[in-house]
């Protein structure tokens, strides 16, 4: 179950979400198999005097970074495999650039992984793997 958290500009909060939503919960499905319906998304707006980014460091691009710079922070519990992060960094770009029409240098993709005792669930229980439900 990953949770992502999305920073983008405020402007573009209406726009866009949506459609953020969609294109990074189908690049989880189809290449971190995440189960279908399993969305936990934040999304954190910020106005332009409140993101200092580098707009060239490593972003591929001479160009550089633009005022639609998506960040997106997933944390999940189960790693997965350098081909698939690479996956979905690929798809999720080609997703977003379908839908919304973002430059690919536009979003940048963090990852980390965790442990099962690092998860609560809620009611102050530790989250175990044997409380996974079966399909």
């Amino acid at each position: 179950m990953p949770i992502t958290r999305i920073s983008l500009p405020r402007q573009r909060l209406n726009y866009w979400q949506s459609a953020i939503s969609s294109a990074l919960q189908q690049a989880l499905e189809s290449r971190f198999n995440v189960p279908t319906g399993d969305c936990f998304q934040f999304f954190d707006c910020y106005d332009p005097e409140q993101r200092v980014i580098d707009r060239h460091y490593l972003c591929g691009a001479e160009a550089g970074r633009s005022e639609d710079y998506l960040l997106f922070q997933i944390t999940a519990g189960k790693p997965r495999s350098t081909e698939q992060k690479q996956a979905l960094y690929s798809e999720l770009v080609e997703l977003l650039q379908a839908s919304i029409g973002i430059k690919a240098q536009d979003v940048m993709v963090v990852v980390s992984f965790t442990e099962p005792e690092d998860w609560s669930f809620g009611s102050g229980e530790m989250f175990q793997l044997s409380n996974i439900p079966k399909s």
